[in-house]
Order: C-alpha cells, then structure tokens, then sequence
C-alpha cells in the first residue's frame, strides 16, 4: 500500500489521539518504556493552553499505510530560542516509527519543506516544547528503564534512521547512575562545605510541604531561569513558561526533595528530586485513572530510585562554595531518605564543570542521549 503524509488538524480531537497513540502500539509491553500519560502529549499539541504558542509555532505529521499509523514527528519553530542565539533553526519532536527508511524519509521531507518555508537553514532535535521535555534519541544505555518521562526512550533503530537522513552530532546528554553506598564527596568538598556553613553565606532551606513550596514558586521559577544562561539548550523563558515548568515539577514533586541555596533571602541555587515512580506509570499505561494516581502515590513511598533532574547554580555563586553545597545535599538526600540508587537526568556535555563534578564524586555514565542536526 502506498505511503501517505498527512498534517495533524490540531483542533480535531481524533486526530490529535490518532498522533499520540502511535508509541502505544510500538512499545507495547516494551521492559524499558516508560508510557508518559496521553494528556501530557495531547497538551503539546494544545494551542490555546501550551506556553510555547505564545511566541512560536508547530506542526504535526503522521504517516499512514492502510489506514495505519506507522510513523509521526512534530516540527517546531522556537523563536524565543532563536532570536536568543541569532540562529535559524527548526526543531523536531515526538519522531516514531516504525523500522522502515521509506517511513523516516517522507516524514522528514514534510517537515524539511516546512521549516524552508519558514526561511530556517537547519533542524534539530529531538528537542521538545520546554525544558522539561527531555533531549536526543537514546543512542547509550537500551539496557535500562527510562527514568520516568524525563528523557526519551527509543528503539536502537532510531539513530540509524535519523543518521541515513544525514543527521550529524550536535549535542549528547549524558545520565549518570550513583549508588548511595559508594557515593563519597571528598573531604575538600566537605571542608568547603564547612566554611560556607561558618560564614553564613550561602544557606539551604528545605521545603516542609507543597504549601511551603508554593510560596516560593515565583523565585524559585525565576532562579531556574536565570541558572542556565550558559547551557546550550538556553533560551529566556516567558513568565507562562516559568509558571509552566514550575507548576509540573510541584505536582510529581516530594516537596523534601526540593532544595534551595539562598544567600540572604535570595534563591541562588536548586536541586530537584523526585522519587522515580516508573514501574506505576508503566502500569497506568498512559492513562490517570484514580488507581493509577493512588498507584503512583504508594509508588513514591516504596520505591528506592531518586531521579535528580534539575541541579543549578547562579552563575556568579559557582565559585564561591555553591557547587560544593549542591553535592553535599545530593549526598544528604540519598542518606536521609534511603534511597538506593539516583539518577543525575541528561547533563549536557557542555557543562564541562557539572560533569567533572559528577565522575569525582563517583557518577557513572550509563545512558547517553543525542541532539542531531541537519542543514536544510
């Protein structure tokens, strides 16, 4: 049967639950997909109610074969990013399909077509609608479960569709595994530790409750806004998006988890933890149900991995003692609450600083995600 592309009506809803039940199917009873909940994908392609509509633009393309879905990508034009970065790139998203370059090809040309129509030179991706959305294609790491739906997963197929297409490198994410009885800081790390405690420089306040965090969720939003300038995924987030990024990371978060560094009554640094509550999404299949919530409620006690994702600091306290306060709380978190195993989610390789830290104090590199990039 012939091979048709056609563009996602957005505003259809059948449509919209046709383009995300595609990985459903592919991965079906997959040991190490992690389903992330259908409302959360239809919501990327919700243009009244996603931030990201408020300064760019997407499409959406399946491919059909009698009547099938067999394959689908999302392309996107983040102007914020690249008027940031003076650059003209597209982005890509959401890419499956099955094991067949005819599939990949057609999707692509589509999507191809759309950012030259858009004047862009260059796409890259998989890169998602916020930074929360997880970067790459899994290329390191097929062995091991998908830590929530805070990276992707995907079958070992999917690089070499996307490098036939002449994709190139652009970026890899790195995620480190730590086991809390061979995770040791150095006693300089201590020492530093120790002084910045003396002098009161730089505090940590640990959050009671979600009440208690809710307080803080304007600062805290703007702090990690503020904490990755030099990232290469950066781009200023608007007020919608700050509000978005931080409102999603409260609602799966352990507010003991969240930790702040202030200095005075400042928030200079973050570090997000959150109980790794994979094997109840796994069970709810996509679907948040009241058993799948009260499964990932009981999922959040029992469970004994910690993914932390979301680790920063002001760039002007990096030097200062508060790098060496964020791994002390890393430390002081998977003690304290009897965590197993942690999960430092997609470092980039460009925080060279970040990475360094994380081998010294005994991180291992155990899944590897990358950013491709195309001329057009």
């Amino acid at each position: 049967m012939p091979l048709i592309i056609e563009k996602v009506n957005t505003n259809d809803k059948s449509q919209v639950r046709r383009f995300v039940a595609l990985p459903y199917r592919l991965y079906r009873q997959h040991p190490q997909w992690v389903p992330p909940p259908r409302q959360d994908i239809a919501l990327m392609l919700n243009r009244q109610k996603h931030p990201f509509y408020e300064h760019s633009d997407a499409d959406f393309f399946v491919a059909l074969r009698d009547g099938q879905v067999v394959g689908r990508v999302a392309v996107m034009e983040n102007r914020s990013y690249n008027a940031y970065h003076q650059v003209k790139q597209a982005q890509f998203y959401l890419f499956d399909c099955e094991d067949d370059l005819e599939i990949a090809t057609a999707l692509f040309e589509h999507a191809f077509a759309w950012a030259k129509a858009r004047g862009l030179d260059t796409i890259v991706g998989p890169k998602g609608f916020g930074p929360l959305d997880g970067y790459g294609l899994l290329v390191e790491g097929y062995e091991h479960r998908q830590m929530m739906t805070m990276m992707n997963y995907n079958y070992d197929y999917y690089p070499r569709l996307i490098e036939a297409l002449g994709f190139e490198k652009e970026v890899d994410f790195v995620s480190c595994y730590l086991n809390a009885q061979t995770f040791q800081l150095p006693e300089r790390v201590h020492r530093i530790v120790a002084r910045v405690k003396e002098r009161a420089s730089l505090t940590v306040m640990p959050f009671k409750n979600k009440a208690h965090l809710r307080q803080w969720i304007k600062p805290l939003g703007h702090a990690y806004n503020q904490a990755f300038v030099a990232n290469w995924e950066y781009y200023p987030l608007s007020e919608k998006e700050v509000d978005f990024v931080v409102n999603n990371i409260i609602m799966v978060a352990d507010a003991r988890l969240i930790k702040v560094i202030m200095h005075k009554d400042q928030i200079v640094g973050f570090l997000f933890g959150f109980p790794d509550v994979s094997a109840a999404l796994q069970r709810a299949q996509g679907r948040l149900t009241p058993w799948a919530i009260a499964d990932l409620l009981l999922e959040m006690r029992r469970t004994s991995w910690i993914a932390l994702n979301g680790a920063g600091i002001l760039p002007e306290f990096q030097g200062v003692g508060g790098n060496a306060l964020l791994y002390a709380e890393m430390e002081n978190t998977l003690r304290a609450y009897h965590f197993a195993h942690a999960d430092l989610t997609q470092v980039a390789e460009t925080a060279v600083q970040m990475r360094h830290d994380l081998e010294n104090v005994g991180g291992k590199m155990y899944k590897n995600h990358r950013v491709y990039r195309k001329r057009i």
